[in-house]
């Protein structure tokens, strides 16, 4: 029994992307959603869990994501789904009503946690401030929109909230190893550590797993490797070449 996590699926079987979108022009793209069924098939067994941290579906309604659940519910093992930025169908406050829809098929994390042998998986959106910043013609960043910032911090303690409120439901009930996943990156560009960073160190999370920074020059937007005794892994789809990311 493992554990695997991806992250940025973008799938797209209900709602087809309009002719210029730049997923249909980069080649990492190209059949995408077969190399991650292949590569499922391959790794995953019944007994495996497979944690998919966010943005799914290009979908904006439950009915245009059906197809691309579907597609979800037919990877081998448990499948947890954590919510990203673009997934329109899942307000945060319905989360209930939609692992009452697909019980024993999906199961959807936010405000709670899942068992993984002798782990919690835990997780929430999160979110990081992305600009925009102010570039000098060396590259460096000079200046940003403070406007922005603000509105990032006030959703970033929302997020913080929903993680601590998962921590705290995992720990009631005895649990004192954690995994921790979220779909945005736990630091922005500008950050050496941030709440989530230093949330994961209370908890003495062991390890961080989360997505958003797909495309080549956004690989490296936040924490890789150890730091302060808590491992961090970049699972976005296309970092992975499709191909979940053996977590434990």
């Amino acid at each position: 029994m493992s554990l695997y996590a991806i992250g940025d699926l973008h799938l797209h079987f209900g709602a087809p992307l309009k002719i210029g979108h730049p997923q249909l022009k980069d080649k990492a793209w190209k059949n995408h959603e077969e190399k991650v069924q292949k590569a499922c098939a391959r790794l995953l067994t019944p007994d495996d869990t497979l944690v998919l941290v966010g943005d799914h579906s290009w979908g904006k309604n439950l009915g245009e994501c059906e197809p691309d659940m579907e597609f979800i519910m037919s990877l081998p093992g448990r499948k947890i789904l954590l919510r990203g930025n673009h997934d329109m169908f899942w307000d945060a406050k319905k989360t209930a009503a939609l692992n009452e829809r697909y019980a024993g098929k999906l199961c959807f994390l936010q405000n709670n946690y899942y068992a993984y042998e002798d782990y919690a998986l835990v997780g929430t959106k999160g979110f990081t401030f992305e600009g925009p910043f102010y570039i000098d013609r060396r590259g460096r960043v000079v200046g940003w929109d403070e406007k922005n910032e603000a509105h990032a911090k006030e959703i970033v303690a929302r997020e913080l909230e929903r993680l601590r409120v998962s921590f705290e439901a995992a720990r009631a009930d005895g649990y004192s190893k954690y995994i921790l996943f979220l779909h945005y990156p736990p630091t922005s560009i500008l950050e050496d550590e941030s709440c989530f960073t230093r949330i994961a160190e209370e908890y003495r999370a062991e390890q961080v797993v989360y997505a958003h920074s797909h495309g080549e020059t956004r690989f490296h937007d936040s924490v890789l490797g150890e730091k302060n005794g808590v491992e961090y892994h970049l699972v976005s789809g296309d970092y992975l070449k499709w191909t979940p990311a053996k977590i434990l």
